[in-house]
C-alpha cells in the first residue's frame, strides 16, 4: 500500500478540466517527479492534496486516512508539508523564526499558556527553537553565511528557497511536496539543491513529490516520473523510459530530447 494514493482525481475550473481522473501513488522512501508543460495541472494536484482547493471527484488517501475535505492545517498535522512556486516566507522575521513557525502544528500550548507563559509553554517554546535549529543544521555547508537571527529578507534568492524547504522539514513531514524548487537558480545552485533532495530521501527517509521543469534535476533524483498534459497522465515510469515516450516528446520534452 502506497503512503499517498490518489484515485480518479478530477477538478474543473469554469468548464475547463484542470485534472481528469488522475491516479497517482507515492511510496515510502521514493522521489516522484511530476512534469509536464505549463497548464498541465501539476500545481493543481498539489493544491488539492494539501487542502487548498477541493476536488470535484476522486479519492485521496494518505497513510490510510481519507484527506478529502480536510483543512490545510489538518493535512500538515497528518504529515504532508510543502513549498510553493513563489517563495512564501515572512521577510521581516528571522531565519530561525521562519522555521519555528512550522513547528506550531506540533505544539499543544494554547493562547492562555502563551499569555501566561506557563511552564509547559516555555518547555514547548524551547523545544520548538531547538528543533528549528536542527532543521536548519541539516543543510550544513549549503547554509554557509546564514545566521539564524538574520532577517529572511536579507537572504539571496537561492537561500530563500532553501529556507522554505528547511521550514517544511521542521514540520516533521511523512511526505514532502516541492513545487519547482530550482526555479530561478543558476546551474551551481540547481546542482546543490538536487543533492539536497537526495539527502532528504536518503538520510531522513522522507519521500518527496516534486514538480520540476529542469530535466537534469528530474533525471538526477527520481525513482519515477509522472507526466501530465492537459490534466491527464500520459506517461509514468523511470526517467529513461518516459524520456523516450513519443507522447511525452511531443507534449513537453521536444524532438531533440534524449535519455
Amino acid at each position: 500500500m502506497a503512503l499517498l494514493e490518489i484515485r480518479g482525481l478530477t477538478k474543473v475550473f469554469g468548464g475547463v478540466r484542470a485534472i481528469t481522473e488522475l491516479d497517482l501513488d507515492v511510496a515510502d522512501g521514493e522521489v516522484v517527479s511530476i512534469i509536464g508543460p505549463n497548464g498541465a495541472g501539476k500545481t493543481t494536484v498539489f493544491n488539492i492534496v494539501t487542502g487548498m482547493i477541493s476536488p470535484d471527484d476522486g479519492t485521496i488517501t494518505f497513510d490510510g486516512t481519507n484527506i478529502v475535505g480536510l483543512r490545510p492545517s489538518q493535512i500538515i498535522q497528518l504529515g504532508i508539508a510543502r513549498t510553493f512556486q513563489n517563495v512564501r516566507l515572512f521577510p521581516e522575521m528571522t531565519v530561525r523564526e521562519n522555521v519555528m513557525v512550522a513547528r506550531h502544528c506540533r505544539t499543544r500550548a494554547g493562547v492562555v499558556g502563551a499569555i501566561l507563559r506557563t511552564p509547559s509553554f516555555r518547555r514547548e517554546e524551547a523545544d520548538t527553537r531547538r528543533r528549528a535549529e536542527e532543521a536548519l543544521a541539516f543543510f550544513g555547508t549549503r547554509l554557509v553565511g546564514w545566521r539564524f537571527d538574520t532577517p529572511a529578507r536579507s537572504l539571496s534568492y537561492a537561500n530563500r528557497r532553501r529556507l522554505e524547504i528547511a521550514r517544511a522539514m521542521a514540520a516533521e513531514p511523512k511526505l514532502l511536496f516541492l513545487d519547482e524548487p530550482t526555479a530561478g537558480m543558476n546551474p551551481r545552485e540547481t546542482q546543490e539543491l538536487t543533492e539536497l533532495i537526495r539527502r532528504i530521501r536518503d538520510e531522513t527517509g522522507v519521500p518527496v513529490a516534486l514538480i520540476e521543469h529542469d530535466m537534469r534535476v528530474v533525471k538526477g533524483v527520481s525513482e519515477r516520473v509522472v507526466v501530465l498534459d492537459h490534466g491527464q497522465k500520459i506517461a509514468e515510469g523511470p526517467y529513461r523510459e518516459v524520456a523516450r515516450d513519443e507522447r511525452v516528446i511531443e507534449a513537453y520534452l521536444g524532438r531533440k530530447a534524449t535519455a
